[in-house]
Parts: structure tokens; C-alpha cells; sequence
């Protein structure tokens, strides 16, 4: 039996943690909530009352669980992850926004203590396969663009996932895609951002959930990949899968790719 924990009483967490609920082999101990004003419990939509704290290092020393599955925001993420070390926890982390040198520290890290763990873009096994078959196609075209589409709540832009499928596919490529700007930019940023030659837009509208399309443009041709979560539910396997494979690792894992033998 895993014992894990969860960082985030959002509906993100809620989710999980009904997830977590319903696995056989995994056992849900805790609440992390940065922003829980005092510790105490909380009661989840099962009718099951759980620990909850502000402090992930108290919480994650009380009851020594094995994993934390984190989904709360990129400046309380560092302060979990330096709990789950001091604690010998292993961390999987969906929380969106992460710097590249917190990934490489934290890889350093995990591995010095002999610990698995998974950062992930992007937990929809849908949207792991598009990221996949997007680097495959990178090398045949000198132009892409990315178009993420998210609920307006969501507090970054460009996405996680489409910040990695865009350095996915650079590195693919082995060099910076062709990138048209405008002559004449009536309104500043319409091109959107740039990364690497890749162009990327970010929606934000209430209705979306998470969605990406990647378009790539050739002579005579363009190419058209897109992936739609229409529900929280779309990333739950992800997270499942997450938690038993971060038990039989000692080292960092980015990206769910190299748990579906995709990486």
C-alpha cells in the first residue's frame, strides 16, 4: 500500500484525491495547503476527514508517508519539494511554471538522497503521445506553431506543455524553426511569444479545461496535431501511473514519456 499525500485542496486536488480514494493499492494520509490559514483536518467529498497543514515539512514528518502528489503553484512547489527531501518523501509534481533550474536542483537532489521523482508537464497520456509525435514531426518542417487553450483561472502563460513540446521539438529539429514576424504589427504581441522559432499563443476562456494544437507549415502542406482534456478526469491516469512508478525509482523522472516507453 502507497501512503501519499496531497499538496492542494483545489479542485485539482479534490480530483486526486477522489482518485487516490478509489485506487486499491494506494492510501491517501493528508492535506497540504499553503493556503490553509492553521493546521486541523478537512473533510473530503467521500465523507473520509483528513490531516491538513500549511506546512508541508510538519505534515510530511507526522505521518511519513511515501509520495505527495503536488498540484498548487510554482512559488509554494520549492517548499514542498525541500519537505519531501528533508523527509525522504517522494514528490510527483503537476504544478505548471517550474524554472529549468528547479528541475536540474531537484534532479540533483533526489538522486544524492537516493529518491524517485516525477515532474511532469503535463499528466493527460493523450497529451504525451501529441508531445511525441510532435518531436517526430519537428525535424520535417521549418515552421510550427503552438495555440494552447486553458480555462481563464489558470495562472501562467504559455502553458507547461507547451513550453516543453516547443524545446521537445527544438532539440529535435537540432535547430530554431523559421519564425515570420510581421512587417507591420498593429497591436503589439499578435504574433505571440517565441521560443526557439516557435510561436506560441496562449487562449484563456471560462469553458476550456486544457487543450494544445500544433501546426506545422511546409510548401504545399501543413500538418495539424491537437489534443482536448474536456474534463480533470483526462489527467487522473497520468497521476495514477505517477505514483506507483515514482515508488520504484531513485532518481528524477521529467515528463511521463519515459514511463509509457515513449522517451
Amino acid at each position: 500500500m502507497i501512503r501519499a499525500v496531497v499538496s492542494g485542496s483545489g479542485n485539482m486536488g479534490a480530483q486526486v484525491l477522489a482518485t487516490l480514494e478509489a485506487a486499491e493499492d494506494i492510501e491517501p494520509v493528508g492535506i497540504v495547503e499553503p493556503l490553509a490559514g492553521e493546521a486541523g483536518e478537512i473533510e473530503a467529498a467521500s465523507g473520509a476527514t483528513y490531516p491538513l497543514s500549511p506546512d508541508p515539512g510538519a505534515l510530511l514528518g507526522e505521518l511519513s508517508p511515501d509520495a505527495v502528489v503536488d498540484f498548487t503553484n510554482a512559488a509554494f512547489t520549492p517548499t514542498l519539494a525541500e519537505a519531501c527531501l528533508a523527509h525522504g518523501v517522494r514528490p510527483v509534481i503537476g504544478t505548471s511554471g517550474q524554472p529549468d533550474e528547479f528541475v536540474a536542483t531537484l534532479r540533483e537532489r533526489l538522486a544524492e538522497h537516493g529518491l524517485g521523482g516525477v515532474v511532469a508537464p503535463n499528466f493527460a497520456l493523450g497529451a504525451v503521445v501529441l508531445m511525441h509525435l510532435a518531436t517526430l514531426a519537428a525535424p520535417h518542417f521549418d515552421a510550427v506553431e503552438v495555440i494552447e487553450l486553458h480555462h481563464d483561472g489558470k495562472v501562467d502563460s504559455p502553458s507547461g506543455t507547451a513550453v516543453a513540446t516547443a524545446q521537445l521539438m527544438r532539440e529535435a529539429r537540432g535547430s530554431d524553426f523559421m519564425h515570420r514576424s510581421s512587417e507591420l504589427e498593429a497591436v503589439e504581441g499578435a504574433r505571440g511569444a517565441e521560443l526557439g522559432g516557435v510561436a506560441l499563443h496562449s487562449v484563456r476562456l471560462p469553458g476550456l479545461v486544457a487543450h494544445q494544437e500544433v501546426i506545422f507549415g511546409g510548401a504545399g502542406q501543413t500538418l495539424t496535431l491537437r489534443h482536448d482534456s474536456t474534463g480533470r478526469d483526462s489527467f487522473m491516469p497520468g497521476v495514477l501511473l505517477a505514483v506507483r512508478e515514482v515508488m520504484q525509482r531513485e532518481s528524477l523522472v521529467y515528463g511521463l514519456d519515459a514511463l509509457i516507453g515513449l522517451a
